[in-house]
Formats: C-alpha cells, sequence, structure tokens
C-alpha cells in the first residue's frame, strides 16, 4: 500500500511539475503580445508629452522668441523670472485663486454628498443633476456666467452697490466670479469621489454612534470624516492642482483683466509664449510651474496621508 502512495504521489507531483514549466512557457510564448499591446502607447506618449517637454526645456536655455533665430543665454530666463513683476503677481493670483476655490469646492462638494447620500426621495436623479456641470464646456459656460455677471446680475441686483455695475470691471472683486464659475463646475466631481467614500462606511457604525447617543456632529467628526480621508486627500490635491493651473475661466469671463488683476500663471504663459514674442521666456516659466506644482502636491500627499494615519 504504501508503494502505491508513493507511486501515486510521485506521478502527482511530476504532473504538477508539468504543468508549471508548461504554464510558464505559455507565459513566455504570450510576452510579445503584450509588448506589441504596450508599445504603441509608449511611443504615442514620447512623442506628443515626453519630446516637447524636453524641447521645451531645451529652448529654455535659449532666447527664442517663437520665430527667426536664437541664441544659448544660460540660466537668465531663470534669474529674470524671479524679478518680474508682472510673473510675481500672476504666481500670487493663482495660489489665491487655488486656495479659496479648493476650501469652497471641497466645503459645498462634501455637504451636498451627505445630502445625497441620505435617503430622500429621487436622490439618484439629484446625483445626476450634480454631475452635468462637469461634462459640460466649460468656455460655453462661461460665456454663459459672463453674461449672467455682466447683465443679468446689474439688474437683478441693482440695490446693492457692489452689484450694481459689471463685477468683471472692478479689479478687486473680478476673481470673485470666476471663484464662483470654477467652483460650480468642480464641484460635480468631487460630489462623486465623496459619494464613493460615503458608501464605504458602514451603516452599523452609526447605528451604535446613536445608541450611544452620539448626535450628528459627533458622528460626522468622528466617524464620517476619518472614514472617508482618503478620498478628502484626493479631492484636495486633485482641487488644488486642478486650480493652480486655472485657464478656460477666465478666458471665458475676464481674459486676465481688468488690466491683469486675474491672469493666471497658465494664462501668461500662454499670451507671453505665443504671442508676445517671449517664448523661451515663458517655457522657463512653465518649467518652474511645473516644479511647484509637483512640490506643493508631493507636501500636500504628505501632510495629508500622515492625517489619515492619525485617524
Amino acid at each position: 500500500m504504501s508503494t502505491l502512495t508513493q507511486a501515486t504521489r510521485s506521478s502527482t507531483g511530476g504532473g504538477g511539475a508539468k504543468r508549471a514549466t508548461r504554464m510558464r512557457s505559455d507565459s513566455r510564448r504570450a510576452a510579445p503580445a503584450y509588448y506589441w499591446m504596450v508599445w504603441p502607447a509608449v511611443i504615442a506618449f514620447a512623442a506628443f508629452h515626453t519630446l516637447p517637454v524636453l524641447v521645451g526645456i531645451f529652448f529654455s536655455f535659449t532666447n527664442y522668441a517663437g520665430y527667426g533665430a536664437w541664441n544659448f543665454v544660460g540660466l537668465s530666463n531663470y534669474a529674470n523670472l524671479f524679478g518680474d513683476e508682472r510673473v510675481l503677481q500672476a504666481y500670487g493670483f493663482s495660489f489665491l485663486f487655488a486656495i479659496v476655490a479648493t476650501i469652497l469646492t471641497n466645503v459645498f462638494s462634501l455637504a451636498i454628498a451627505l445630502g445625497l447620500n441620505a435617503k430622500i426621495v429621487g436622490r439618484n436623479f439629484f446625483r445626476g443633476v450634480f454631475f452635468v456641470p462637469y461634462v459640460l464646456a466649460i468656455l460655453v459656460i462661461g460665456y454663459v456666467f459672463q453674461f449672467f455677471f455682466a447683465n443679468s446680475l446689474p439688474q437683478i441686483l441693482s440695490g446693492i452697490p457692489v452689484f450694481r455695475d459689471n463685477i468683471l470691471t472692478n479689479p478687486d472683486l473680478a476673481w470673485t466670479a470666476i471663484v464662483v464659475l470654477a467652483v460650480w463646475q468642480a464641484c460635480a466631481f468631487a460630489i462623486i469621489i465623496y459619494l464613493s467614500g460615503l458608501q464605504t462606511i458602514p451603516g452599523e457604525l452609526y447605528e451604535a454612534a446613536s445608541i450611544d447617543g452620539a448626535g450628528s456632529w459627533r458622528q460626522f467628526r468622528s466617524i464620517t470624516f476619518p472614514l472617508i480621508g482618503a478620498f478628502f486627500t484626493i479631492n484636495v490635491v486633485l482641487s488644488l492642482k486642478s486650480f493652480l493651473q486655472v485657464f478656460d475661466p477666465i478666458v471665458a469671463l475676464t481674459n486676465g483683466g481688468p488690466g491683469t488683476s486675474t491672469e493666471s500663471v497658465t494664462l501668461l504663459i500662454f499670451k507671453g509664449g505665443f504671442s508676445g514674442g517671449e517664448f523661451a521666456y515663458q517655457t522657463a516659466n512653465a518649467v518652474i510651474f511645473f516644479i511647484v506644482i509637483t512640490v506643493v502636491s508631493l507636501f500636500q500627499f504628505r501632510v495629508l496621508q500622515r492625517r489619515e494615519a492619525e485617524f
């Protein structure tokens, strides 16, 4: 009996080894197919992203105006950026706008998501309604908002001195109109992220908290917000990065005006680089801006993920 058992085990073991060898052989034969699928994407990414970036970095060390001859100027473009008042103003505006818009977007989105996550009539319908702004063309909606701020709002709120005139022509308040448009559209995506996070929280936690006498605010502070910490991190990082690169809402509403009061870094790069004869100079600005956004995003991840760990 023992001899038969050993023979059976030997036979089984040998079959298993053969199957493992055959599977490894099949995986090796399948490898070229994966390469044929991956390489076209890698080549396209290199041609339309990596190569233009490298060319842009090369020209940032020249005095190329976008046409004609050029010469190497070393780091002078980068040095001049730190003394350019218009560039510094654009960075200041971009960060002010991004911080305010990020805070408002996440506050409103989380509040709306909490409401949509509750058991209300027509919940799915309202989820679709709140997502509509995200799929609309921002330039088209921007011109609609421009008409609203320039024509409708002064007539509707003519009794209020601030809104009696076109707010878009006010250097001190024009940026608030851009914030309204940007937040209105950005909330759509953020709401979906928060709803995904809220649906991962077990209902038993709220039932236990209610039995212990915890109110709505205590449940939010001790259960809801800690458990959606990862989703909060995603929304904050994506929102700030997106708002720092704001372009379309400004083009639609003010085009950087009045004067340069609402000129963002991206709009300045576009204007100077493509129509202002500052191609190399604004390319250097774009390189610096890329580094700034990368550092800010990494810093956000580090701080917010540590906060998640504490929860």
